[in-house]
Protein backbone atom coordinates (compact mmCIF):
# COMPACT_ATOMS: atom_id res chain seq x y z
CA UNK A 1 0.00 0.00 0.00
CA UNK A 2 1.22 3.23 -1.21
CA UNK A 3 1.26 5.92 1.44
CA UNK A 4 0.85 9.60 1.49
CA UNK A 5 1.80 12.28 3.13
CA UNK A 6 -0.90 15.72 2.24
CA UNK A 7 0.85 18.88 3.32
CA UNK A 8 -0.64 22.38 3.31
CA UNK A 9 1.29 25.53 2.49
CA UNK A 10 -0.31 29.35 3.09
CA UNK A 11 -0.80 32.50 5.43
CA UNK A 12 -2.80 32.44 8.09
CA UNK A 13 -7.06 32.26 7.61
CA UNK A 14 -6.15 30.97 4.18
CA UNK A 15 -8.21 28.08 4.55
CA UNK A 16 -5.41 25.11 5.42
CA UNK A 17 -7.32 23.42 8.41
CA UNK A 18 -10.70 23.88 6.65
CA UNK A 19 -9.66 21.91 3.85
CA UNK A 20 -7.36 19.48 5.80
CA UNK A 21 -10.27 18.50 8.15
CA UNK A 22 -12.87 18.25 4.99
CA UNK A 23 -9.92 15.89 3.06
CA UNK A 24 -9.91 13.56 6.32
CA UNK A 25 -13.31 13.19 6.49
CA UNK A 26 -13.21 11.95 2.75
CA UNK A 27 -10.32 9.75 2.96
CA UNK A 28 -9.83 6.87 4.41
CA UNK A 29 -7.14 6.15 7.15
CA UNK A 30 -5.90 9.66 7.35
CA UNK A 31 -5.31 11.91 10.12
CA UNK A 32 -4.33 15.52 10.31
CA UNK A 33 -1.46 16.95 12.24
CA UNK A 34 -2.10 20.86 12.73
CA UNK A 35 0.93 22.79 15.12
CA UNK A 36 -2.01 24.91 15.56
CA UNK A 37 -3.71 22.25 17.66
CA UNK A 38 -0.51 21.28 19.17
CA UNK A 39 0.24 25.16 20.34
CA UNK A 40 -3.20 25.27 21.91
CA UNK A 41 -2.23 22.76 23.88
CA UNK A 42 1.24 23.84 24.90
CA UNK A 43 -0.06 27.75 25.57
CA UNK A 44 -3.31 26.02 27.85
CA UNK A 45 -1.02 24.07 29.74
CA UNK A 46 2.25 24.28 29.52
CA UNK A 47 3.13 28.18 28.69
CA UNK A 48 5.62 28.28 31.65
CA UNK A 49 8.23 26.04 29.37
CA UNK A 50 7.73 28.31 26.15
CA UNK A 51 11.15 29.83 25.28
CA UNK A 52 10.94 33.78 25.49
CA UNK A 53 12.60 34.16 21.96
CA UNK A 54 13.86 32.48 19.18
CA UNK A 55 11.76 29.19 17.44
CA UNK A 56 9.08 27.33 19.55
CA UNK A 57 11.35 24.29 20.38
CA UNK A 58 8.37 22.57 22.71
CA UNK A 59 6.22 23.04 19.74
CA UNK A 60 8.11 21.56 17.17
CA UNK A 61 9.18 18.81 19.91
CA UNK A 62 5.52 17.51 20.12
CA UNK A 63 4.72 17.78 16.10
CA UNK A 64 7.51 16.01 15.53
CA UNK A 65 6.70 12.94 18.28
CA UNK A 66 3.04 12.81 17.05
CA UNK A 67 4.80 12.47 12.97
CA UNK A 68 7.22 10.24 14.06
CA UNK A 69 4.58 7.90 15.60
CA UNK A 70 2.54 7.73 12.87
CA UNK A 71 5.29 6.92 10.52
CA UNK A 72 6.84 4.30 12.67
CA UNK A 73 3.21 2.95 14.37
CA UNK A 74 0.44 3.09 12.01
CA UNK A 75 -0.28 3.12 8.47
CA UNK A 76 -1.88 5.80 8.33
CA UNK A 77 -2.04 8.60 5.63
CA UNK A 78 -0.67 12.22 7.05
CA UNK A 79 -2.30 15.39 6.48
CA UNK A 80 0.49 18.05 7.39
CA UNK A 81 -1.32 20.89 8.29
CA UNK A 82 0.72 24.15 8.56
CA UNK A 83 2.06 27.10 6.93
CA UNK A 84 4.86 25.70 5.94
CA UNK A 85 6.07 28.42 4.11
CA UNK A 86 9.74 28.01 4.74
CA UNK A 87 11.22 26.09 1.79
CA UNK A 88 14.52 24.57 3.88
CA UNK A 89 11.81 22.82 6.25
CA UNK A 90 9.39 21.85 3.76
CA UNK A 91 11.72 20.42 1.65
CA UNK A 92 13.49 18.86 4.70
CA UNK A 93 10.36 17.24 6.16
CA UNK A 94 9.43 16.23 2.59
CA UNK A 95 12.82 14.29 2.14
CA UNK A 96 12.07 12.48 5.53
CA UNK A 97 8.60 11.29 4.34
CA UNK A 98 10.18 10.30 1.10
CA UNK A 99 12.96 8.54 2.65
CA UNK A 100 9.78 5.83 4.74
CA UNK A 101 7.97 5.53 1.61
CA UNK A 102 5.62 8.28 1.25
CA UNK A 103 4.22 9.70 -1.61
CA UNK A 104 3.91 13.39 -1.11
CA UNK A 105 1.44 16.00 -2.18
CA UNK A 106 1.74 19.84 -1.37
CA UNK A 107 -1.81 22.00 -1.36
CA UNK A 108 -0.82 25.16 -1.87
CA UNK A 109 -3.15 28.35 -0.89
CA UNK A 110 -2.50 31.44 -2.52
CA UNK A 111 -5.92 33.25 -2.13
CA UNK A 112 -6.00 37.47 -2.57
CA UNK A 113 -5.22 38.90 0.85
CA UNK A 114 -8.08 41.05 0.69
CA UNK A 115 -9.87 37.69 1.29
CA UNK A 116 -7.45 36.45 4.13
CA UNK A 117 -8.31 40.30 5.89
CA UNK A 118 -12.24 39.56 5.47
CA UNK A 119 -11.77 36.20 7.21
CA UNK A 120 -9.62 37.36 9.69
CA UNK A 121 -12.13 40.18 10.54
CA UNK A 122 -14.43 37.35 11.14
CA UNK A 123 -12.57 34.74 12.91
CA UNK A 124 -13.49 33.16 16.26
CA UNK A 125 -10.93 30.94 15.84
CA UNK A 126 -8.69 30.37 19.54
CA UNK A 127 -6.04 32.85 19.98
CA UNK A 128 -4.53 30.44 22.27
CA UNK A 129 -1.68 29.16 19.52
CA UNK A 130 -0.20 32.87 20.01
CA UNK A 131 3.71 32.85 21.61
CA UNK A 132 4.69 36.35 20.77
CA UNK A 133 1.35 37.51 18.61
CA UNK A 134 -1.49 38.94 19.87
CA UNK A 135 -3.81 39.10 16.03
CA UNK A 136 -4.71 36.82 13.42
CA UNK A 137 -4.07 40.70 11.78
CA UNK A 138 -0.71 41.02 13.06
CA UNK A 139 0.47 37.18 11.90
CA UNK A 140 -0.63 38.28 8.12
CA UNK A 141 1.33 41.46 8.42
CA UNK A 142 4.86 39.39 9.32
CA UNK A 143 3.93 36.74 6.82
CA UNK A 144 3.99 39.44 4.47
CA UNK A 145 6.56 41.29 5.04
CA UNK A 146 8.66 37.64 5.08
CA UNK A 147 7.08 36.40 1.59
CA UNK A 148 10.41 35.84 -0.67
CA UNK A 149 12.53 36.88 1.73
CA UNK A 150 15.18 34.17 2.88
CA UNK A 151 13.75 30.45 2.48
CA UNK A 152 9.85 31.56 2.89
CA UNK A 153 8.95 31.07 -0.65
CA UNK A 154 5.83 29.77 -2.20
CA UNK A 155 6.59 26.14 -3.51
CA UNK A 156 6.90 24.98 -7.04
CA UNK A 157 6.38 22.03 -9.07
CA UNK A 158 9.06 19.59 -8.54
CA UNK A 159 9.32 20.09 -4.24
CA UNK A 160 6.73 16.82 -3.98
CA UNK A 161 5.14 14.38 -6.26
CA UNK A 162 2.07 16.79 -6.65
CA UNK A 163 1.47 20.34 -6.45
CA UNK A 164 -1.87 21.77 -6.39
CA UNK A 165 -2.57 25.41 -5.90
CA UNK A 166 -6.09 27.12 -4.64
CA UNK A 167 -6.56 30.63 -5.48
CA UNK A 168 -10.07 30.86 -5.09
CA UNK A 169 -12.44 28.69 -2.77
CA UNK A 170 -14.49 27.39 -5.06
CA UNK A 171 -11.16 25.05 -6.02
CA UNK A 172 -11.37 23.24 -2.89
CA UNK A 173 -13.81 20.67 -3.36
CA UNK A 174 -12.13 19.69 -6.47
CA UNK A 175 -8.92 19.60 -5.75
CA UNK A 176 -10.05 17.33 -2.72
CA UNK A 177 -11.62 15.01 -4.82
CA UNK A 178 -8.54 14.37 -7.14
CA UNK A 179 -6.20 14.15 -4.06
CA UNK A 180 -8.79 11.30 -2.60
CA UNK A 181 -8.32 9.70 -6.08
CA UNK A 182 -4.82 9.19 -6.17
CA UNK A 183 -4.96 8.18 -2.85
CA UNK A 184 -7.95 5.85 -3.41
CA UNK A 185 -6.05 4.41 -6.33
CA UNK A 186 -2.41 4.19 -5.04
CA UNK A 187 -0.64 6.44 -7.67
CA UNK A 188 0.12 9.90 -8.25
Amino acid sequence: MNRFVIMTVGKTHSGKSTFADKLEEQMENAVVIDQDRHAEFINTYYRKLLAKEGPNTIKYAVSKTIVDHAVGHTDCHLIICNSNRNKGGREELLDYFKSNGFKSILVHFELPDELIQERIAASTRSKRIFRNATTFKEVLARQNEETGIGNVIDPDEGEADRLFVIRDEAEVENVIGKIVGMVEGGAI
